[in-house]
């Protein structure tokens, strides 16, 4: 195995364990061909794969910066300073980056939504100022995006997600929903690819008028869609509202209970849905938790996956739920009164203290899984 010498690595061709004559077809390739598949794992299933041998344990620790990273944590801000952005380490490791470091060209921004390693920031001198730019701190890279076409007068653009896959396409996506100022319902959404460099148009293809909940309310990326949470504006349902990368498809799923309390988050390839569940006389009981999942796009309503008593597991404070570890069924929340940080494993039903947050109402978590790779354009 080649060895990786400042900061390059030398392409090799041989074959693994040629000279054995019972070795496996898996042991015939090489170890670029094995570092290109593991690249398009899941962390967790890299991780277990460096028990095939002690061969691919040693070529995945080597080239651990190019392969898929697991959580390293959650970057957060405050409630009284918005641009001041803290990071919240649950791996127990040293912070990836330092969180504040920005250009000074880009010093009046905040973070507002995260995806598999890319960051995306906003200007924060008005709600209407559409200064965009998506960051990968692990690589120092900054790609500021051209200007969204103007939105008509009695529309708005307040909520806007980030959509990347990197083991899909190195390309992400940007999306700003329009919603009118009127009526508040969604119109629907400008698209901006890093792949063309243009915005695109779409209108929603919801046979509904729907109500996003603005600056309360996650974009979450998973299977080629983008979801958040809204209201229908007639019925007042509460849906979960998804839309293709291209704009074409358009979907609405009912959430379990007719309220805005709800988390979603992304855990193995699926959205989940976290909310305290209501009694029999529809009260809501904040010692719970109840765990929803939703299969794939095509899925027509969540299912529920696991259920929480708190107030066994923890006792002396109330707790939020704020994020899903995206590769196993752990869930992270913190506490109202102190602003602790604990994990929650739902298989082993396990509560862990992870850390204290900064004391100023931590605010808008947004989980970070370090990319080493070059995915932003020049």
């Amino acid at each position: 195995m080649e060895a990786e010498t400042e900061g390059t690595f030398e392409r090799n061709t041989k074959p693994r364990l040629d000279d054995h004559p019972g070795a496996t077809a898996a042991s015939l390739l090489t170890d670029d061909l094995i570092l290109e598949i593991l690249s398009r794992l899941p962390a967790r299933s890299v991780h277990r794969f460096k028990c095939v041998s002690v061969l691919w344990r040693d070529l995945i620790a080597a080239n651990r910066n190019k392969l898929p990273h697991t959580l390293a944590g959650f970057l957060y801000r405050t409630i009284r300073n918005a641009r001041r952005h803290h990071f919240a380490s649950v791996s127990g490791g040293a912070i990836p980056f330092d969180p504040c470091l920005q250009p000074n060209k880009y010093k009046d921004m905040t973070q507002v939504d995260s995806c598999n390693g890319l960051l995306l920031y906003r200007s924060c001198a008005n709600r209407d100022d559409f200064r965009l730019v998506v960051c990968n701190p692990a690589t120092g890279r900054w790609v500021e995006l051209p200007p969204k076409p103007q939105a008509p007068a009695s529309t708005s653009s307040r909520t806007i997600g980030l959509a990347f896959d990197p083991a899909v396409s190195p390309h992400f996506h940007v999306l700003c929903f329009e919603q009118t100022l009127q009526e508040t319902y969604m119109t629907g959404v400008n698209i901006y690819s890093s792949q063309t460099g243009a915005w695109s148009l779409r209108d929603s293809g919801t046979v509904e008028k729907v109500t996003l909940f603005l600056g309360s309310s996650k974009c979450v990326s998973v299977g080629g869609m983008l979801y958040l949470n809204g209201k229908l504006h007639i019925r007042g349902d509460f849906v979960l509202v998804g839309v293709g990368m291209e704009g074409k498809v358009w979907t609405t799923t009912p959430l379990p209970y007719p309220r805005m309390f709800g988390m979603t988050g992304s855990s193995q390839g699926c959205l989940h849905y976290a909310i305290p569940p209501a009694d029999d006389n529809n009260r809501i009981m904040f010692s719970k938790r109840e765990i929803w999942c939703l299969k794939d796009h095509n899925s027509k309503e969540l299912v529920l996956k696991h259920t929480a008593n708190i107030d066994k597991l923890m006792t002396g404070h109330s707790y939020r739920v704020v994020g899903i570890h995206p590769d196993c069924d752990t869930i992270f929340l913190i506490s109202y009164e102190d602003d602790t940080l604990v994990s929650y494993d739902m298989l082993h039903q396990k509560v862990d203290r992870i850390v204290n947050l900064e004391k100023d109402d931590a605010d808008q978590f947004l989980p970070y899984v370090p990319l080493f790779s070059e995915s932003l354009a020049d």
